[in-house]
């Protein structure tokens, strides 16, 4: 399988459609497979009196303004759904609650992403599962018995799954990647392992990640790491994703098959500079 890229919009945008198409545009261009966004039934992930409580933000003074001020209203992801199928592009989103799902599954969306905070929603993943669509799940913050429950759930559902190994820290250390964990995951779930980082660095994790045998990589993408917003200083700026793109695709050829043998070119070379001396 090849590497599945995703650039992970979530929610960069900062509410602003402009900035969502800006973000689109760069991917694209880049050579990613897909964006990925995230959607939230405001009023079903957040209590009240969460939303009561005061936050400064560019929509306003408190939660339920800037909560809100990051969400995009359905005409906004049909002209996001649009937008994207004129560049060619694929889209999806991950969902925080069911609700969000369901209004998800009025686009005909390729997959579905199960965020690391949502592995104990059961109701959600069963709503998930139950669309039988291809499922990447990230894993940070779950113990292997909390991933077992979710991989079972899906393997009774039937429903296809890849899991992504991540550390749920904003931004991550190199340090606490832990990327041996790739092998671990695919051995002990015998299923395809992606890598979703959220650290600082260009491309070292991730490059590190395909040559453990990650087939999917998810990355934050920003237009400028100091803009408004959690994740945009664990992103990668959008002037450089050209070098990222180029740098993880070439990981497999450069990995090669594994088997030993003299290539081609090598063979031009050895009959120049090979000495062969009979006992």
């Amino acid at each position: 399988m090849s590497l599945y890229l995703i650039a992970e919009i979530g929610i960069n945008h900062n509410g602003d459609i402009a900035i969502a198409k800006k973000l689109i545009d760069a991917a694209h261009k880049a050579g990613f497979d897909a964006v990925k966004f995230q959607k939230r039934t405001v009023d079903k992930v957040y209590t009240r009196e969460f939303l009561d409580s005061p936050r400064e933000s560019p929509w306003g003074t408190t939660q339920r303004d800037q909560k809100e001020g990051l969400e995009f209203s359905q005409e906004e992801y049909q002209e996001i759904d649009r937008y994207c199928k004129g560049l060619g592009i694929s889209w999806s989103a991950s969902a925080w609650d069911i609700d969000a799902q369901r209004f998800l599954q009025r686009f005909d969306l390729p997959f579905n992403k199960v965020a690391s905070a949502m592995l104990g929603h059961k109701p959600l993943l069963r709503e998930i599962a139950t669309e039988k669509k291809r499922t990447f799940i990230s894993t940070g913050m779950a113990t292997l018995e909390e991933i077992d429950e979710v991989v079972e759930f899906f393997e009774k559902a039937n429903c296809p799954y890849e899991l992504m190994h991540c550390n749920s820290t904003y931004p991550m250390q190199e340090t606490d990647a832990n990327l041996l964990c790739i092998p671990m995951l695919r051995q002990r779930y015998g299923c395809d392992v992606g890598y979703s980082g959220h650290e600082t660095s260009l491309i070292k994790v991730c490059v590190t990640a395909v040559a453990l045998g990650a087939t999917s990589i998810e990355r934050h993408i920003t237009l400028d790491r100091a803009m408004y917003g959690s994740d945009q200083a664990a992103s990668i700026s959008t002037h450089v994703l050209d070098d990222f793109v180029n740098s993880v695709r070439a990981i497999p050829a450069i990995l090669g098959t594994g088997i030993k043998e003299v290539s081609p070119q090598e063979l031009a070379v050895r009959k120049k500079l090979r000495v062969d001396v009979a006992d």
